[in-house]
């Protein structure tokens, strides 16, 4: 003992920072490291710049334990409102309010509680404040864009779903903002034309500007082609959107390096030109889901994009010439997305490969006519590839996976779903490729409990599994998974039907696991569930729909244990007035519920559930029928919060 005491004490400062850096981005082993001394613990709280809060209660204790914290994330604070942060920052004199100068980035997105007043409190406070992120905020609107108008220092707005703010509000802030160099205004629908005239002219040090699923048109586009300095321009779905607009771009914009004209539905090849022509500095291109033909002069346009890293065309209409081309022209493409598109074979993709060997990203979704060539010859060529996506690739056989598994040593992410030619052979080989994290076997129906095992005995970084409507996966399977992918993150079971309450338990080892999927499991009952509950304490996400062996005993485990909870599919499940009332008040970070068809709850349940739960709740979604009998007030005071209700 006294000697581990001396080897740790010959660690210096400077190196447990450099340790604490390599750590960075894994939760389980950051919170290793702070638990081994005291020493270590200071060493981690000096370090961590970045902190997300679950519970406010919480908030005043963290700020004063993590001294160097310069950004802070309240997007999951279910109780944040105008009154708590008031008590926040002026009820409490003992709280040190230091952070409030450190601060430099500040998350508010879905705090649907949170008003002008105070948001005018807490930005006020944060005097230095660099970056702030208000999207999906329903209730704000021109007076709170107001409010955040007055940070005068402020580079990053991201505003997404705002829909309440309008030109005039964005007029505040890009006035007031000068020297913003982010905005995000996406799905901000009462933003027009004489807006973003505005912002072109005021907001000179625009680098990134992202418009997607605007109301804007061809005169905002010739107001944007004026910005010298502007490097990224997403115009995802903006239904307004024509060739015409587009072709104010040809000249315009000359720092453009990332363009995204995706689901434009009225731009054709001729816009797709306007934006490409002449750009040899251009390292990103998006122009996904149009189902047009690329034309003779796009290609034309593709043979001077030397620098061209990424290319989205999902759903274009492609022919080997079209690979040929974009393989001799563009060979410095590391991610390619040819999803959807039709036209795609074995020869263009042998063509596309020896041109563009670098490839780190390929996805081939729903490519049917690609065959085992294909996959040997991307195996062969991209020993760099680390993400391959390949659902509904049924021409595809065991072999494939023999040419992955042999060459793609690096590939960390793998999409097979609907994939009939996956079998546990199959799976034996895909298990070569150990640095996998992300797995998506979906619709897979000719795998068993064998191939998971390979696939856990030597996966040992899975973070994400996909094994929806996996039939053949059993308890033995989970068993395995349990024992080998200790870092699961996030697992998908629904449809498994043989799944039981043994491989409920099983998943209860998996510590880390913070997202699950597991409806229609018939055979999973109280008993196993609550020993699943009891063991995964991380868990924020949990769809257990049409889980009808399921009763009372099972969800008050989950209320005891799954603190953390924030989004949850309780519909058709066999709960009752108690159990829901008991779920709904325990869970404290709960804002998402789904309550279709819960046969065994009465209307006053329903009633009584939501009172309960009524300061957290954001999102929330019950048959129609059960309106009526919700008191008026409930339903006010969960409108007056910001609460959405889907009646079904």
């Amino acid at each position: 003992m006294k000697s581990s005491s001396c080897l740790v004490s010959l660690l210096t400062d400077d190196l447990l920072v450099n340790i604490l850096d390599k750590l960075s981005g894994d939760d389980s082993a950051t919170k290793s490291f702070r638990s081994v001394c005291k020493a270590f613990h200071q060493a981690e709280s000096a370090h961590r710049t970045s902190l997300k809060v679950l519970r406010l209660e919480f908030l005043p204790t963290l700020l004063n334990n993590y001294t160097s914290v310069d950004t802070l994330d309240l997007s999951d604070c279910p109780r944040l409102d105008d009154g708590s942060i008031a008590a926040l920052l002026g009820g409490d004199t003992s709280i040190d309010l230091s952070w409030t100068r450190r601060l430099r980035r500040l998350v508010l997105s879905r705090c649907v509680g949170l008003r002008w007043a105070g948001l005018e409190l807490l930005l006020g406070s944060c005097t230095r404040l660099e970056s702030l992120d208000f999207s999906s905020c329903g209730g704000f609107g021109d007076r709170e864009a107001a409010v955040v108008s007055c940070v005068v220092g402020l580079k990053e707005i991201e505003m997404d779903r705002c829909f309440g703010v309008s030109d005039f509000g964005l007029a505040k802030i890009v006035v007031g903002c000068e020297r913003l160099e982010k905005l995000s205004l996406r799905w901000c629908d009462e933003i027009s034309d004489l807006g973003i005239d505005l912002l072109s002219k005021k907001c000179v040090f625009l680098k990134h500007l992202d418009i997607s699923y605007t109301k804007i048109g061809g005169e905002s586009i010739r107001s944007i082609s004026t910005m010298q300095r502007l490097e990224v321009l997403a115009m995802v779905g903006c239904g307004l959107l024509d060739d015409v607009g587009l072709h104010h771009l040809q000249d315009g914009c000359p720092s453009l390096q990332v363009i995204d004209i995706s689901r434009c539905n009225n731009v054709t090849s001729l816009g797709l030109t306007s934006v490409i022509r002449g750009r040899n500095n251009l390292l990103q291109l998006r122009a996904g889901h149009y189902y047009f033909e690329l034309s003779t002069i796009v290609l034309n346009c593709f043979m001077g994009l030397n620098n061209l890293q990424t290319i989205r065309i999902d759903g274009a209409q492609v022919s080997e010439h079209v690979l040929q081309i974009i393989a001799g022209s563009c060979k410095s493409l590391v991610d390619i997305g040819f999803s959807k598109c039709k036209g795609v074979t074995d020869f263009g993709i042998l063509q596309l490969v020896l041109g563009c060997f670098r490839l780190k990203i390929l996805d081939l979704t729903c490519c049917d006519k690609l065959t085992d060539l294909a996959i040997s010859a991307i195996a062969e060529s991209c020993r760099n590839l680390l993400c391959l996506k390949i659902e509904s690739c049924n021409m595809l056989t065991e072999k494939s996976f023999g040419y992955l598994g042999s060459c793609c040593f690096l590939l960390e992410e793998l999409d097979v779903t609907d994939c009939s030619g996956v079998n546990d052979e199959g799976l034996r080989h895909i298990s070569n490729c150990s640095n996998l994290k992300s797995l998506k076997l979906g619709h897979c129906i000719n795998i068993s409990d064998k191939g998971l095992s390979n696939i856990a005995s030597k996966c040992s970084n899975m973070i994400e599994l996909d094994l929806y409507r996996c039939k053949g996966v059993g308890d033995e399977g989970l068993a395995a998974l349990a024992m080998g992918c200790k870092k699961l993150k996030k697992l998908n079971l629904s449809y498994c039907i043989q799944i039981t309450d043994e491989g409920m338990q099983c998943i209860g080892y998996l510590k880390e696991l913070s997202e699950l999927d597991m409806r229609n499991l018939s055979k999973v009952t109280s008993a196993g569930f609550s020993y699943f509950a009891s063991g995964c304490m991380k868990l924020a996400e949990l769809d257990m729909k049409n889980c009808d062996n399921i009763t009372d005993s099972g969800f008050l485990a989950l209320s005891c244990h799954s603190k953390n909870l924030i989004q949850i599919n309780l519909s058709y499940c066999r709960i009752s007035d108690v159990g829901l009332y008991k779920l709904m008040g325990n869970l404290t970070c709960l804002q998402d519920a789904k309550l279709l068809n819960l046969t065994n709850v009465t209307m006053n349940g329903f009633d009584l559930a939501l009172r309960a739960s009524c300061f957290r709740l954001k999102k929330v979604k019950m048959l129609a029928l059960v309106r009526s009998y919700i008191s008026m007030e409930t339903l006010n005071f969960l409108q007056a919060r910001g609460c959405k209700i889907k009646w079904d």
